[in-house]
């Protein structure tokens, strides 16, 4: 009975250590029903995001949990991939045991068209990686743009530069099209960008607090993230420690006071100089429809406090 009040999610994602650390926190936030995790390529080929997704999963006890495997590639073009930022095997080289638990026979895209079908109006897609997968399942079944609650996503930069270039942040970077799409689509979607998500910083602080507690998921969650703060150290020395991106997606889809929105129709430029920027469309600029939020304020102290409860309560585990 108690799913009847959860908010339903699909999570889809490419881990990547900020996308493990939202599994974490969607797996162990008790407002939500994580019904489908769907893997894309993105910081890694998808054979290594979806086996990363299985492996933190098991870590948590929650394979029951189904794990498919999504777009081995973007829409359109290839993109380079950055193995510098989350280490070798995407985890900061933690090296988790092998997943023994399969990976769905679904693909991600006719796994999320399915949930949705199953859950009109009520399921919270929430994008961590590149927006393939969704896209192309728009793409294939056009009506579930009706149908689908709400889409949550960490991606682009608005209001600040982006952190691939002067104005392209990563997730949009390795997909623009895919992105474009999505904005375009007039599906309910919420921005979560680098204008907000670099306001909710991490620090070496937090990361002992877990180290402290002397369990293997607490060594874990502290390696991850401190190979995470050593790498913004090297690219981004003025922040002081790392950005919770895609943790701070799933905290506004548990809890979407967290944020300040601008209610603006977007699109992503796909061409020329300005290729893979997020900006207002100027054609749909006068439609009182507005279909897209952008996140443009976030209330750090409580989201950190949030962050830092659930995912201190897996840490905390004894193994």
């Amino acid at each position: 009975e108690r799913y009847e009040s959860m908010k339903k999610i699909i999570l889809d994602c490419d881990p990547g250590m900020d996308d493990s650390m939202a599994i974490v926190m969607a797996v162990k936030s008790p407002e939500v029903d994580v019904k489908a995790i769907t893997t894309v390529n993105g910081n890694y080929p998808v054979d290594i995001t979806a086996l990363n997704a299985l492996k933190v999963l098991e870590m948590l006890g929650r394979t029951d949990i189904p794990v498919a495997k999504g777009m081995p590639e973007p829409m359109f073009r290839e993109k380079p991939k950055d193995p510098f930022t989350h280490g070798k095997d995407g985890q900061a080289e933690n090296f988790l045991p092998d997943p023994v638990t399969p990976l769905s026979e679904k693909h991600a895209i006719d796994m999320i068209i399915d949930v949705v079908k199953e859950n009109p109006g009520e399921i919270y897609i929430l994008s961590t990686g590149p927006m393939s997968n969704i896209a192309m399942a728009m793409k294939k079944a056009p009506e579930i743009k009706d149908e689908i609650g709400q889409i949550v996503l960490m991606g682009g930069a608005l209001t600040v530069p982006g952190n691939c270039n002067a104005c392209m942040e990563a997730n949009i970077s390795q997909d623009p099209e895919a992105a474009d799409y999505l904005f375009r689509s007039g599906a309910p979607t919420t921005m979560i960008g680098l204008d907000v998500t670099l306001q909710t910083l991490l620090t070496y602080k937090e990361t002992q607090q877990w180290r402290d507690l002397g369990t293997k998921a607490g060594k874990f969650l502290a390696d991850m993230t401190d190979f995470y703060i050593k790498a913004y150290e090297t690219t981004s020395p003025h922040l002081g420690g790392c950005g919770l991106h895609d943790p701070l997606a799933v905290g506004v889809a548990v809890d979407p006071t967290l944020v300040t929105t601008l209610d603006i129709n977007m699109k992503v430029d796909v061409e020329g100089p300005t290729r893979g920027r997020t900006i207002g469309d100027e054609t749909r600029l006068n439609d009182p429809a507005k279909t897209m939020k952008v996140a443009v304020g976030v209330d750090v102290p409580r989201f950190l406090n949030e962050f830092m409860t659930r995912i201190s309560g897996l840490a905390a585990k004894a193994e």
